[in-house]
């Protein structure tokens, strides 16, 4: 909501698999028309290397499409596993010219590129909850 809010013209799309059957489309999150191509994420649970290849396959779609990937995290995992393959993620982002954020560069990211402070509003919306204000 943070992208559309500064960019109305951004939109979820799908794109076909170019290098592959399966799956044979991809989703962007959210593909602004300068060509940034969001992938959000909470926090990736991330399980096995079948993910990494998927995740490689995808962006060299995107990229070959001509967009920008960009990949935006919240939450870095806890597991040992689970952070190694977001170590080789991030690396794939930088090998086709996209960009990895996470934890507090994630949040301070969607605030420089969308000019709302997301963070902020979900701490005031969860201490409206908790405090009843």
């Amino acid at each position: 909501m943070c992208i559309e809010n500064k960019y109305p013209h951004a939109e979820t799309t799908r794109i076909e698999n170019t290098l592959g059957q399966r799956p044979k489309m991809f989703e962007i999150d959210m593909l602004v028309p300068n060509g940034d191509a969001f992938e959000i994420k909470w926090r990736d649970a991330t399980t096995d290397g079948d993910h990494i290849t998927k995740e490689h396959t995808r962006l060299k779609v995107i990229a070959n499409a001509g967009y920008h990937p960009i990949r935006v995290m919240f939450y870095y995992p806890q597991r040992e596993q689970a952070r190694r393959i977001q170590k080789t993620l991030e690396t794939l982002y930088a090998g086709v010219g996209g960009h990895y954020y996470f934890g507090d560069s994630a949040w301070q990211y969607v605030r420089d590129y969308t000019e709302v402070d997301l963070l902020a509003v979900l701490n005031r919306i969860a201490s409206e909850k908790t405090h009843g204000e």
